[in-house]
């Protein structure tokens, strides 16, 4: 820092002035006294502003009232003053103003002596850092005002005025004189000590100026602390509002309906008014003619004895019913004592984990048994309820036969007395009305209360058969289970231990590879050896499996999949549900199937069963050194997944994301090599090792560079690009970390990226050196070969264009299946779209959207608001269905905060409208709920490359409308469209991304809806039994698979 003394000195004859820092000039003014008077010196108050940081000349200042008279010696010697280059001064001391002297410049007056202020001066110059010099040439003389030196910074005063005067006067000796004489060094060095001392005071308060502004910034702080608090307690009040608003809403519903209550009562209370004077009519007609009717009265006590014994054998079906109740209770004590064995074999599994398998297929078959006997207690509930329903029947019939035997009574009385009166006549006539009705109305009782019966007695029988056809189920499992039904988590858990003796080198190459086999083909023996041993030893176990070893053989394969991401315990995206999907429906295709994946530290660990860590460590090369990964073991959704967790100082899995960090390059190159470490330290002769986008696409050059040469040369590569927007490019150096020759990689025709010659790209080392090489559908495949779609790397994929080919993904049918979504209101199915009603009245009352019109169509658009999207054709939807007359709904978030922030503005005008919502979050909840509930589901990618969102959409029943791109363009086709068979039509599509096209598109399907409910159910159904699952896909990697080992094999 610069700093500049702030104190001046006049100190034994000598004046300084000019100070400055860094480079600070001090002009010494020399005179021959002979006594040195003491001198104080004040430092002034330093104002530390901007202007005073910059360096200026300092000056000190000298009172002018008194006058230097000079000495006359007339025998002084003035040659040898000239010589030693002093000129002499004048006697008196005139001002000399050099304001209009720049800072920093020496002025004329400073290049010459003054005649008449002809004060010699030595000029000074000090360098921080290096001290002081004499800054003038030897020759050079300068002169000092005689009357003022001035400082910037300080000024020095004499004691008292009566000292200063007498040294002015009398005690400075003339200059002009023999006797002058020449400063000594001493006094030079006692200047330069004053400088110091004046330095230090500078970095004092530079000192406490720093000090002032570090509590200005814990102040700033404090503030925006407090602001914080003050946000949260606003947020507060903002929920506190909503509440009472909603609170509102349900005192005015409430209101609603006690208002519909008394209206209700009123009526009830004007009927009971009815039924009392219809009485009051018959009665009076009763009391004339009551005598006479006798015999009329025993035939109605058999009419009602009659209803008894009826009644009677009402009753004994409902104790009928009752029994069927007990058996009921013995079904509930068989589920009870089935929930004992499931306790017991919970309490096994802490003893023995190898008995997990076996405990959650009975536990699956316990919850199936529940399941069942639930459904037979609602068909006795249904039928206790007929029952009830019969018997108040009957009751009402019973009290219409008495109304209509009074009546008849009534008539007969009337018939006999024959009355002629024309009044009578007209009550006769309205009495044989009253009695037909009556009598309808019996006849429909009558019918109904056999229908009643009928139900009842349907139910009964239902219920016995499926009791007796679940004693049948239950029976036959008990006798004998198959080997085959064991399920995937028992044979995946069988191969990890497997490989687990070998890994911890309990069992050789050899054996493992004999076992694997045996797993790999499901045999019984092996089955039945691990049931038998459950409870053994580990040291039994090994003894006991290796006496089953036996070479055996297949056509199988065995893939191994590397990858970033897998479903649903590491997903960001559609690349973990591939990766899940793919693996399971080849799995169910009897190939051996196994995962590797990093071990990150969010993982979904609930979704990962018998998760356990290897007691050894896999060594891999990175970065001049070989580095430990523990190595993890568990099942996933049925599959055997190995997770690497590297013991590095950088910690690559341990940062609480997936991707997004600056050193992903590092990262995933690591996890690369290390995969196929495990690979070949396991002994593993895989015929398959797939690899996923740019991640894991260091799996190609590291295998045929570095493994092939090792041993690991039984597999084929292949690589699926998911999205080529992300390549992974990176410079060139750090492809050497992970060991590869960057100079030999790092050519036009192999991994240099097509934007530097100093860059590498992964995407495109994998195509280059991959057996096989795929993408996520055939449009995308096309439309990447050009310069839009490949991104730069449209002449690689060209050139290698016979290994290239487009596979359209699938989707987990298990996972989305509105029949058993446990995240719906309802579930439903095809056959039944009711349950689809349903969920759309759950969505609407769970974001208080308006249920007025039920046929009002909702439209809903799921995704990440990201450009690749179409962002402007979403925001342009929601008005556009506002204007159609439908609902919208929007689930999603943006990554960008631009695009966020847009959103937001979006759902803050639109937070009152009861036709449409945002929300601005992930849930996948909601997201199940959401498809359930909508219509129609919009997709406006500019791109994309398969889509998983259009195929889910439709599995639930809602009409996807899509732009035709990617994916989108090969399993949506358009509703109107001719050219298209009519049974492959199952959306609305449009091709230029614009909001013309893409109104047109939705006003289409609105009006479809609106107008065509019959022909819009049709499609409906249609497109939820459309088969887009993995069973479909999945064949068609299997014969890339089966090809390429076939060539491979052919070579050899």
């Amino acid at each position: 820092m610069e700093s500049a003394p702030s104190t001046c000195f006049l100190r034994r004859g000598l004046v300084g002035a000019g100070l400055k820092s860094p480079q600070v000039t001090v002009r010494l003014h020399s005179s021959s006294w002979q006594r040195w008077y003491p001198t104080s010196c004040k430092m002034r108050q330093r104002n530390f502003s901007s202007q005073n940081k910059r360096q200026q000349a300092k000056k000190i200042n000298i009172p002018t009232r008194t006058s230097l008279n000079p000495i006359d010696d007339s025998n002084t010697d003035t040659s040898n003053m000239h010589k030693d280059g002093i000129s002499p001064t004048n006697t008196n001391f005139e001002p000399n103003d050099d304001s209009d002297s720049p800072k920093g410049s020496n002025s004329d007056s400073d290049q010459e002596t003054d005649s008449s202020n002809n004060i010699p001066v030595i000029e000074y110059g000090y360098l921080e850092g290096e001290g002081y010099f004499n800054s003038s040439e030897s020759d050079e003389v300068r002169s000092l005002p005689n009357d003022t030196v001035t400082s910037a910074e300080g000024s020095v005063h004499l004691n008292d005025e009566n000292t200063r005067s007498h040294i002015l006067s009398n005690d400075i000796p003339s200059t002009t004189g023999n006797g002058g004489q020449q400063r000594s060094g001493s006094q030079l060095h006692d200047l330069i000590g004053m400088i110091r001392s004046a330095e230090k005071n500078i970095h004092l308060l530079n000192d406490a100026r720093m000090r002032a502004l570090e509590d200005l910034e814990n102040v700033l702080s404090e503030k925006e602390s407090l602001q914080g608090e003050i946000n949260s307690l606003e947020m507060k009040l903002i929920e506190t509002d909503a509440r009472l608003k909603v609170a509102a809403q349900e005192k005015i519903h409430v209101e609603l309906l006690q208002a519909q209550l008394e209206k209700l009562r009123s009526e009830l209370s004007s009927r009971e008014e009815l039924e009392q004077g219809l009485n009051n009519v018959v009665s009076s007609s009763q009391i004339d003619i009551a005598s006479s009717f006798s015999q009329e009265i025993d035939s109605l006590r058999e009419e009602n004895e009659t209803l008894q014994d009826e009644l009677q054998a009402l009753k004994a079906e409902l104790s009928r019913i009752m029994e069927t109740d007990q058996r009921v209770q013995t079904l509930e004590d068989e589920r009870s004592l089935l929930q004992s064995s499931f306790k017991e074999l919970e309490f096994k599994l802490a003893a023995s984990h190898e008995d997990v398998s076996e405990i959650s297929s009975l536990k699956s078959e316990c919850k199936s048994l529940y399941e069942k006997v639930e459904d037979m207690q609602t068909l006795l509930d249904k039928a206790t309820e007929q029952a009830d329903q019969a018997i108040l029947a009957l009751r009402q019939n019973q009290e219409l036969r008495k109304k209509v035997d009074r009546l008849e009574e009534s008539v007969s009385e009337t018939s006999d007395y024959k009355l002629s009166s024309e009044k009578m006549q007209q009550h006769t006539e309205l009495i044989q009305q009253r009695i037909d009705l009556l009598d309808d109305r019996l006849q429909n009782s009558d019918e109904e209360v056999h229908s009643y019966f009928k139900l009842c007695q349907d139910s009964i029988k239902e219920f016995q058969e499926k009791l007796n056809a679940l004693k049948e189920e239950s029976k036959k499992k008990a006798e004998a289970e198959s080997v085959h039904d064991k399920p995937s988590e028992f044979w995946s858990n069988l191969l990890l231990l497997v490989d687990g003796w070998f890994l911890e080198k309990k069992i050789s190459l050899d054996q493992v590879k004999l076992l694997r086999e045996m797993i790999w083909n499901r045999e019984k023996s092996i089955c039945d050896s691990y049931m038998s041993m459950q409870g053994k030893s580990e040291r039994e176990i090994i003894a006991t499996f290796l006496k089953l070893t036996s070479s055996t053989t297949g056509e199988r394969l065995h893939v191994i999949h590397i990858a970033a991401e897998m479903a649903p315990v590491a997903k960001v995206g559609g690349l973990g549900d591939v990766v899940t999907g793919l693996s399971k429906a080849l799995q169910k295709k009897g190939h051996l199937v196994e995962v590797v994946v990093p071990k990150y530290d969010c993982l979904q660990y609930e979704s990962i069963r018998d998760l356990k860590v290897l007691n050894m460590h896999v060594e891999s090369y990175f970065d001049g050194r070989l580095f430990k990964n523990k190595i993890w073991v568990g099942t996933v959704e049925g599959l055997p997944v190995y997770f690497i967790e590297p013991l590095h100082p950088s910690k690559f899995f341990w940062r609480n994301q997936f991707y997004g960090e600056s050193d992903d390059f590092k990262r995933f190159s690591y996890f690369s090599r290390a995969a196929l470490e495990l690979i070949l330290q396991a002994g593993k002769k895989p015929d398959i090792i797939h690899c996923h986008d740019w991640q894991t696409a260091f799996v190609a050059p590291l295998y045929w560079d570095l493994y092939v040469p090792k041993g690991l040369d039984s597999a084929r590569i292949c690589f699926t690009c998911h999205n080529f927007e992300y390549q992974g490019s990176a410079p060139a150096s750090e492809l050497g970390s992970c060991g590869l020759d960057v100079h030999q990689l790092n050519r036009p025709d192999r991994m240099q990226d097509h934007s530097a010659n100093d860059r590498v790209n992964p995407v495109k080392g994998a195509v280059v050196f991959s057996n096989i090489v795929t993408t996520v559908s055939p449009t995308y495949a096309q439309e990447v070969r050009s310069s839009e779609g490949g991104r730069g790397l449209q002449d690689t994929i060209n050139t290698y264009s016979k290994k290239f080919v487009g596979i359209l993904n699938g989707i987990d049918t298990d996972a989305w299946n509105p029949a058993t979504d446990p995240f719906l209101k309802v579930q439903y199915h095809s056959n039944d779209l009711d349950g689809k009603a349903e969920n759309k009245a759950a969505l609407r009352r769970r974001l208080q959207l308006s249920s007025a019109n039920d046929r009002q169509p909702l439209v809903a658009c799921v995704t990440r608001l990201v450009p690749q999207k179409g962002v402007h054709l979403i925001r342009h939807a929601i008005y556009r269905t506002l204007e159609l007359g439908g609902q919208f709904v929007l689930l999603g978030s943006s990554p960008v905060p631009e695009i966020q922030r847009e959103f937001e503005e979006i759902c803050d005008q639109l937070k009152t409208h009861e036709h449409a919502r945002l929300i601005l979050k992930y849930d996948e909840a909601l997201s199940h709920l959401i498809y359930a509930a909508s219509d129609m589901l919009i997709i406006p990618s500019i791109f994309e490359p398969c889509g998983l969102t259009q195929m889910i959409a439709m599995r639930y029943g809602s009409v996807p409308i899509v732009r035709k791109t990617g994916g989108l363009n090969d399993s949506v086709f358009d509703f109107d469209d001719d050219t298209i068979p009519a049974h492959y039509r199952n959306g609305y599509t449009f091709l230029t991304a614009n909001e013309q096209d893409f109104s047109n598109a939705l006003q289409r399907a609105v009006n479809h809806y609106m107008n065509d409910a019959d022909s819009w159910k049709q499609l409906v159904q249609k497109v939820m039994n459309l088969d887009f699952s993995w069973e479909s896909s999945a064949p068609l990697y299997e014969e890339l698979y089966h090809k390429s080992v076939s060539r491979a094999r052919g070579r050899k």
